[in-house]
């Protein structure tokens, strides 16, 4: 079975932003679509996998833009396991134009978790074999985000429309969550260059989260989300997120 998948896509209209670029958000479902397109051929899709009561989740992702593609453009977007660590299952991800050049790359960190117990289930223990490769150039797995504290606070419910078919919030939502901290004036002066987002516990519809956020001068923005404390679920952080924009001229 062949380790790297291609896939092409168009760049649709319900795809991109009020300025016609690609949403960020859009870069994390192409790897989320390429990769469950991979895991079909690979026996590991999400039928094969809740059989065994089992399901993927990505826990951490980090992205490097080098230019958003625009309405109608056509991308070929390539994915390839990397080597299975002792508590995740690595992706790479990396998308062209029709001229070759490189948009955006990408690494996933997905783990395998108990469909019933929603507890996450070690590689060693899984009986899930991924055979790995290491291509050259691929970015280096995130680390965790540690809290900080932040300048701004929002509330926001986690609804209907925000669920997969996992029953939680999708990670691409996540990232949609953080930009709408932000003006669309503030994203057209600032496009991001590089993200990292941490999800750290299940955000299931009902939930209220409380955004934590700043914009350091150094081009950085920061987002913390956690559960606040008066909820059932108690105190937790849900996800966080550093996004580094550039500055148009």
């Amino acid at each position: 079975m062949e380790l790297i998948y291609r896939r092409d896509y168009t760049v649709e209209d319900n795809e991109v932003d009020c300025f016609g670029g690609l949403k960020p958000s859009m870069i994390l479902f192409y790897a989320q679509d390429v990769a469950g397109q991979h895991c079909l051929q690979l026996g590991t899709d999400y039928d094969t996998m809740a059989a065994k009561r089992l399901f993927w989740a990505v826990i951490r992702h980090r992205v490097q833009v080098t230019r958003m593609p625009r309405r109608g453009e056509r991308i070929t977007v390539e994915t390839w396991p990397m080597p299975t660590t002792r508590v995740a299952y690595p992706r790479a991800t990396v998308a062209y134009d029709t001229a070759g050049r490189e948009c955006f790359r990408i690494i996933s960190l997905w783990v395998i978790m108990d469909l019933d117990t929603r507890a996450m289930i070690l590689p060693g223990k899984s009986g899930v074999e991924v055979t790995g490769l290491t291509r050259g150039g691929e970015l280096t797995a995130p680390g965790s985000l540690a809290p900080k504290s932040t300048e701004h606070t929002q509330r926001r419910t986690v609804r209907y429309s925000d669920l997969d078919r996992n029953g939680h919030m999708n990670n691409c939502r996540y990232l949609e969550w953080a930009g709408d901290l932000l003006p669309s004036t503030f994203h057209a002066a600032h496009p991001m260059a590089e993200f990292t987002v941490c999800y750290l516990n299940e955000a299931r519809e009902g939930d209220i989260l409380e955004l934590g956020w700043q914009v350091d001068g150094d081009g950085l923005i920061r987002v913390e989300a956690t559960r606040p404390e008066d909820t059932a679920a108690g105190h937790s952080r849900v996800f966080a997120a550093q996004i580094r924009v550039m500055e148009t001229e």
